[in-house]
């Protein structure tokens, strides 16, 4: 976890980014590499922390649980390797569902496992995905809204993050969701820079911040 920025301390609320470290024998994930880029950023009068989550099932959301207490942020973004997609993902709902085709960075390879036992089938985003989507492509960058997040730790923090939001009297009133980031350069096709990736979170974050309201605009899928 990064350090908690001045602007944090200096009575600004905050915006808690999360990325995840390495996997599946990555050297590097762009996820975390854009939180830390965002750390300590003023965002429409928002102090960013940014915070790395480690990709194992149970201790991500746990760290991330602590993420919450300490900081109390206004809203929460979580954010996630996709290697194959070649936009920045919006995602649209957590399912609550453990279904890893590999093993997490502790070896651990839940099958059909929930999230949550006796929880919810799925949440939605509480963030204006369609609104940041429109945000970030005036500004020529690749956005998409997702229809998943996957069955492994991406989706395990977006549905934890969703459960405790929904579910713990103290964190009412924040709002949070999931965006999915393509590779970078070198890592695999197709992919996005780092400079275009933490723009376009920083815009996302900024029409999250300033839009309560989502517009009414065609998203879906046909697969």
């Amino acid at each position: 976890m990064l350090s908690t920025p001045p602007g944090a301390r200096g009575g600004f609320p905050t915006v808690l980014v999360t990325g995840f470290d390495p996997f599946g024998g990555e050297a590097l994930n762009p996820s975390a590499l854009a939180a830390r880029a965002l750390h300590g950023r003023l965002i429409d009068g928002h102090a960013v922390v940014g915070a790395e989550l480690p990709t194992v099932f149970g201790r991500s959301v746990v760290a991330l649980l602590a993420l919450l207490r300490l900081h109390r942020p206004a809203l929460v973004l979580g954010c996630g390797q996709a290697g194959g997609r070649a936009a920045i993902s919006l995602e649209r709902v957590a399912i609550n569902v453990d279904d890893a085709r590999i093993a997490d960075n502790a070896g651990a390879q839940p099958v059909d496992a929930p999230v949550v036992a006796g929880g919810p089938a799925a949440y939605f985003s509480t963030l204006p995905i369609k609104a940041m989507r429109a945000a970030l492509q005036r500004e020529g960058l690749p956005a998409e809204v997702s229809q998943t997040a996957g069955t492994f730790v991406c989706n395990h923090v977006f549905y934890g993050l969703m459960h405790a939001l929904a579910t713990q009297a103290d964190l009412g009133g924040v709002r949070g969701g999931f965006v999915h980031v393509p590779w970078l350069p070198g890592q695999g096709q197709p992919s996005l820079p780092l400079a275009d990736i933490v723009r376009g979170l920083e815009l996302a974050i900024a029409c999250a911040l300033r839009t309560r309201q989502d517009i009414r605009s065609e998203a879906g899928a046909l697969d």
